[in-house]
């Protein structure tokens, strides 16, 4: 059985957003060479990519605005370091929020502390939504225009062109999130 892009409705651009929600740079690298190569449209993938993405960063915030965050709460760990969190989150709050999709490894850890600080809605909506478009706008640049010129100064021409940016761009997040746990794990076992 055959996925025919051309075809699929709006099917293409439900998978992008739900992957976006969910994992984030694979299969939106991948809707971008499909941009790139005129199978879908740039501005619905860019659209469904940064809402997507966006989405699964407040689900996290809006979840540990309930109840949950009182219940964390009882636990010593959590409870301790509410005041760090909280003091981190209201100095650099904004650039957080607006980061938090170009940091693999902290996007469930920075939705966290920005609920746990009681970070207004809005505020994290907007600015999220924000750094989302930024995040996608930036991977669909690099990968359907910038890549691919690259690739073609060192002698990568057509498929390769895209093929390689792409997988550096994949394998960028990839690094950047291993890093990000492992500094992450570091400071837990050094505490």
């Amino acid at each position: 059985m055959t996925f025919d892009l051309d075809h699929s409705g709006g099917f293409a651009y439900l998978l992008i957003f739900l992957a976006a929600a969910v994992e984030g740079e694979i299969v939106f690298v991948t809707a971008s060479v499909l941009v790139a190569l005129g199978r879908l449209d740039p501005v619905a993938v860019w659209l469904c990519g940064a809402a997507g993405g966006s989405v699964g960063d407040q689900f996290f915030y809006f979840a540990l605005r309930t109840r949950l965050n009182r219940w964390m709460n009882r636990f010593r760990g959590f409870a301790k370091r509410r005041d760090a969190v909280t003091a981190r989150v209201r100095s650099h709050g904004d650039w957080l929020m607006l980061g938090c999709r170009f940091l693999p490894g902290l996007r469930i850890a920075i939705p966290a502390a920005c609920a746990y600080a009681g970070v207004p809605a809005l505020r994290f909506v907007t600015l999220n939504f924000i750094g989302a478009l930024a995040w996608a706008g930036a991977i669909m640049i690099a990968v359907t225009w910038l890549g691919p010129r690259a690739a073609e100064a060192i002698g990568l021409h057509g498929f390769w062109g895209l093929l390689v940016p792409a997988l550096l761009i994949v394998v960028f997040f990839r690094w950047l999130a291993h890093d990000e746990k492992k500094d992450v794990s570091n400071r837990k076992g050094g505490a």
